[in-house]
């Protein structure tokens, strides 16, 4: 019993910890991709305590974007969603501390939300603390 409670405790005080660093996080201005050499729009993003960095995402239509997605350094799994089956994107991955890849090429302009989707037994959703974001994508 006193463990359940030890445990209880240690995990509420570290999502009250992550609340806190996700609401002072910067990100919420919109981030215009630039089209590299390559012909392909990157994006590198940050996924951490509640937040996507950057959260606002700005791309062109018809050229292909590269999202490079890192998890910060920490306890809890994050994910990422992504569908617009109307534009042509579909991501649904678990992301790791490790550097993942995603490719796409929107075909339809639009803005499209993305977040986490995990969720632990008897707290809000990821998504519901405000982990998540909007691709927009511009003709």
């Amino acid at each position: 019993m006193k463990l359940q409670r030890f445990l209880s405790l240690t995990l509420t005080l570290i999502f009250c910890f992550a609340a806190g660093r996700a609401a002072a996080q910067p990100g919420n201005e919109p981030y215009r991709a630039a089209v590299g050499v390559d012909g392909v729009q990157q994006v590198n993003m940050l996924a951490g305590g509640y937040f996507f960095r950057p959260s606002h995402i700005i791309v062109k239509v018809d050229v292909p974007v590269r999202f490079v997605v890192r998890v910060e350094q920490g306890i809890v799994p994050h994910g990422l969603v992504l569908k617009a089956p109307e534009a042509n994107i579909s991501i649904n991955a678990d992301l790791s501390r490790e550097s993942q890849t995603f490719t796409f090429t929107p075909s339809a302009p639009g803005r499209y939300a993305f977040y986490c989707p995990k969720k632990l037994l008897f707290f809000k959703s990821h998504r519901e603390h405000g982990m998540e974001g909007i691709l927009e994508v511009v003709e």
